[in-house]
């Protein structure tokens, strides 16, 4: 059988009402209990770094799950991590920068409904997430939720209550959990050679949200504190102007500093294309504006996080534009 290390940080499948609403308050071990079909899949050893709801999950957690993998790596086949919903597309894809040219399964999974409920997806989740990491076939980070095995730099929470609530953006699902094993679309070629582990992270991303209206004096703050900004603007891409060229003016100005600055889309799916509008070509002349395309925004932040961290420059844009696990296309 194969070894599985199970990683348990919290979220919605390990709480249990409090007075202060839902919390996470059930062991690794206590979780595991309720589902005791996962001993017929693998042996499992447990780790619990923190207990936390994913809401509260950042870089230094992220970092403190890569170092469990790292330093465990050569002990086990395979290792399922149990996350909150609300930012695990964030940490599936944080993952798969942190630890590149992997050859054994990481298993994200979590539940819409915590697991002492009568009622819930998570034994069902921790059930296939179980499944697919002891599968022959498995590598590489994913989230396996509802059945569906997403890979970790296309995932993206789409809906707040349903089961369903994970979609692999512009992508297809890598397989299908059927009978309590995986249906594959599509085959990994495994990585040669060992793995790649990264130690840290950049925090100083900004996430710039453009509504109709927006304020130049944003840039006062960003100016002061971000080191790369992604830009979220409408449809295909582009940045206002409202007549007095200001919000222009000081995006300049903000790459003048030496600032990366990406743009991607509102829109969740299909992705951006500058080049389309002019509000969109205007920006290629400015200085480092790079474009997301159809990654994802949860790719697009903790690829420019790790990025950040030891590379500088006109290197940043090679990287970014360069593929890792079929973020970019």
């Amino acid at each position: 059988m194969k070894r599985i290390l199970m990683i348990a940080t919290g979220g919605t499948i390990a709480s249990k009402n409090t007075e202060a609403g839902l919390a996470p308050a059930i062991s690794s071990g206590e979780l595991l209990s309720y589902v005791p079909e996962i001993a017929k899949i693998c042996d499992v050893e447990t780790a619990e770094p923190f207990h936390l709801d994913s809401t509260n999950i950042r870089a230094e957690h992220w970092l403190k799950m890569c170092r469990i993998v790292e330093e465990r790596y050569a002990e086990f086949d395979g290792f399922v991590i149990t996350h909150g919903t609300d930012t695990m597309a964030y940490t599936a894809a944080a993952l798969s920068y942190l630890v590149r040219n992997n050859r054994k399964p990481i298993v994200l999974t979590g539940s819409q409904k915590s697991v002492y409920l009568r009622d819930t997806d998570a034994r069902k989740n921790l059930i296939d997430a179980f499944s697919y990491c002891a599968d022959d076939g498995a590598q590489g980070v994913h989230v396996v939720f509802d059945g569906n095995v997403i890979l970790g730099t296309r995932a993206k929470k789409t809906r707040t209550r349903s089961y369903n609530a994970f979609t692999s953006i512009d992508f297809p699902d890598v397989a299908v959990m059927r009978d309590g094993k995986p249906f594959y679309y599509l085959k990994e070629e495994l990585p040669a050679g060992e793995p790649v582990f990264s130690h840290a992270l950049d925090g100083g991303v900004f996430v710039l949200k453009v509504i109709p209206g927006l304020d130049a004096d944003i840039f006062d703050y960003l100016d002061r504190k971000c080191k790369a900004l992604v830009v979220e603007s409408f449809g295909s891409g582009g940045f206002p102007d409202y007549g007095d060229g200001a919000l222009l003016d000081r995006l300049k100005h903000f790459l003048s500093l030496g600032r990366t600055v990406v743009f991607t889309t509102q829109v969740e799916r299909e992705g951006s294309a500058l080049d389309r509008y002019e509000v969109g070509r205007r920006l290629k002349g400015l200085g480092r504006v790079l474009e997301a395309r159809s990654m994802t925004l949860e790719a697009t932040v903790t690829k420019l996080m790790w990025l950040l961290s030891f590379a500088e420059g006109d290197e940043i844009e090679r990287l970014f534009y360069t593929p890792v696990r079929s973020d970019i296309l």
